[in-house]
Order: structure tokens, then C-alpha cells, then sequence
């Protein structure tokens, strides 16, 4: 069969000329033939496919090094590699979308400077439970300022409550205004206390509230969480960063698989020496009556939803924080746990 010209290949795969030159550098699609006084490339037509499906890759967006894998694969792996791939790109994409209806709404509306909008009552508690040697939590709560961070490493203690300690003159100097950019600030920050004060082997998770005027300010790297009981019904407002999620958002893994799964505390991102995190930002609307939630793994990795929700629907932030610590005790403590709740009045 007669071979193609790089133009007419290009023209037939919907691929540029200058495209497919690349390709061949990079190993993804190389000619047949190459003429060795001119240098012009030819393609086999059996080639097209091949060609073809490179271009419908690239218009997903999808990385040259992840559409080498894809392409090396047979049809129903690669067609699961493609699908895996467009889920983590949803997700990313639900987040960035999050954050830009937050910017949206905050550059609309300038009436939410004041700092004092809402009035907060809070209570925090933390417990080694029965199985570490130690607890390497730390958990704050504010009038303005909600805070656990779950350490780990030799110097865990150490880490989460400079990560936390970052963040408490934000609870007397809470600038009005621009809330995005404080809690930017806010995980700088945090970062560098934990950079400062980490070894190799060791860090901390961190998840922070931080309430200006009617809206929250989210700072979130590891897998502690918030939970929001709005109107009787409980959501989760934060995105676990551990490898087990990762492959949940991926689709290589099923959500009813990942409670047992054993890698499922293996954390993606942290703050830790490296400064490499990048902790999650965003901002919420709040509103009177919300009860929030931020807890370390120990809690929500052996108590359900449903009995989070029931220990929330009732009580004073102090009276339920010691009720989900209980919880998480009597279900085997194998975690140190941490719980802050706070209503919004």
C-alpha cells in the first residue's frame, strides 16, 4: 500500500504537520519511513487510527504522556484509562467552578465586610483514643477561627499545633475584606510554620474555617473534614486528599470499596518539610442556624454519616463534640480523634 506524505497524513488524521513532527520526537507516532537525504516523513494508512485517536485525545486535553499509555492499551482497558481520566478532570473541574461562583458572588456584592455578622459558639475536643501511644492532633475553636490538624511523624505533635498556632492571630486580626486573600495568606502561613519545624518523616493535615462577615473561608490539605448540618440535612464540604480517594475520583476504585480499602489513610498531599503542598482554598456562604463540623480521620473513619448526623441534631458544640468523641471510642478508638462544632447565631 502506498505510503503518505506527512501532508496528506496530516490532512487525513485532522493532525497539523507540525503536530505530528512532535509526535515523532516524542515517540508517540512516528513514520514508516524517513527519507535519510531530505528528512520527509511518510505514514503507512494503517497508521490513520492510531493518528486519529491522538487528535480526539488531545481535544479531551489529555497529557502526551497519559495518551502514550492509552494508545499502547487494548480497546476495553483503554477505553476504562479514558474514562478514569475525564473523572478526575470533572472533579477538578466541580472545584475550580466552586471557587469561581464564590469569586463571582464576592465581587457582586460588597455587603459582607462586616466581621462581625454572625455570632459563633464553638467547643473543641480531642482524645489520644485506646490504641496510639500519644495524640497528635490539635484542635482549636474560635469566635472567628475553627481548626484541627492530625500530625504524624516523629515530630507530629509538634507540627499540628504549629500549623494551628499559625493561624490563632487571625482569631484577634481577621481583616475585613478580601477573604480569599486572607485565607491564601492564611495557608502560606501554616506551610511555613510545619516547613520550619517538620523532619523528613513527618507532618500534618490541616482543615480551618475562618468566618468573615457572611462567609467562611476554607483552608483543607490531608483528610481531616467538615461537615455542614444545614436544615437537618448533613453534606461533607471538603474533598479527602488521600491516594484512596484519588482512585475513587479516578474510577479505579468504588466508594463502597474504600472504607476497607488498606491504603485508605494514605495521605496525597500534607504539610510536611518539603513545602510542596497545595492545600485546597475556598470560600461559603454561611447562614444563621449552620452547625459545622471539622474532624480528624479518627472520627469519620469509624463512625458513619448517620450517626454524625444524629450526634449533631442535638445539644450544645460542647455537649456533641464529647458525644462524637465517645463514638469514636466505643467504636475501637484506634485513631486519636478531634471534633470542633460550631453554630452560627
Amino acid at each position: 500500500m502506498e505510503l503518505l506524505t506527512i501532508g496528506a497524513f496530516a490532512r487525513a488524521s485532522r493532525l497539523t504537520p507540525k503536530a505530528l513532527r512532535l509526535y515523532d520526537e516524542l515517540g508517540l507516532l512516528r513514520p514508516v519511513e524517513v527519507d535519510p537525504v531530505n528528512g520527509y516523513r511518510r505514514y503507512h494508512p494503517d497508521q490513520l487510527e492510531r493518528a486519529r485517536l491522538v487528535a480526539w485525545l488531545r481535544r479531551l486535553g489529555m497529557p502526551l504522556a497519559r495518551i502514550r499509555v492509552v494508545c499502547e492499551l487494548p480497546g476495553a482497558r483503554a477505553a476504562a484509562e479514558i474514562s478514569a481520566y475525564w473523572r478526575a478532570v470533572e472533579t477538578e473541574t466541580a472545584a475550580r467552578r466552586e471557587l469561581a461562583d464564590f469569586l463571582i458572588d464576592h465581587l457582586s456584592r460588597k455587603d459582607t465586610d462586616m466581621i462581625d455578622a454572625f455570632t459563633v459558639t464553638a467547643a473543641a475536643l480531642t482524645d489520644r483514643g485506646h490504641v496510639r501511644p500519644a495524640n497528635q492532633d490539635t484542635a482549636y475553636a474560635g469566635t472567628r477561627l475553627l481548626a484541627v490538624a492530625d500530625g504524624f511523624g516523629d515530630l507530629g505533635v509538634a507540627a499540628s499545633s504549629a500549623a494551628v498556632e499559625a493561624l490563632r492571630p487571625l482569631e484577634d486580626s481577621l481583616p475585613a475584606g478580601d477573604l480569599l486573600g486572607v485565607v491564601e495568606d492564611a495557608a502560606l502561613r501554616a506551610g511555613t510554620a510545619v516547613r520550619d519545624i517538620a523532619g523528613p518523616d513527618s507532618g500534618t493535615t490541616l482543615t480551618a474555617l475562618l468566618l468573615s462577615g457572611g462567609q467562611l473561608g476554607l483552608v483543607h490539605v490531608g483528610d481531616c473534614r467538615v461537615y455542614l448540618l444545614r436544615n437537618g440535612k448533613l453534606s461533607q464540604i471538603t474533598h479527602d486528599h488521600t491516594v484512596v480517594q484519588s482512585m475513587v475520583d479516578e474510577g479505579t476504585l468504588s466508594a463502597d470499596e474504600a472504607p476497607a480499602h488498606p491504603q485508605r489513610s494514605l495521605l496525597s498531599q500534607a504539610l510536611t518539610n518539603s513545602g510542596e503542598a497545595e492545600p485546597e482554598l475556598a470560600l461559603r456562604d454561611a447562614v444563621v442556624g449552620d452547625r459545622y463540623l471539622v474532624c480528624s480521620d479518627g472520627l469519620h473513619g469509624v463512625v458513619g454519616e448517620d450517626a454524625v448526623r444524629d450526634a449533631l441534631t442535638d445539644g450544645t458544640p460542647a455537649d456533641v463534640v464529647r458525644r462524637l468523641v465517645t463514638l469514636a471510642n466505643d467504636a475501637g478508638g484506634p485513631d486519636n480523634v478531634s471534633c470542633v462544632v460550631a453554630d452560627l447565631a
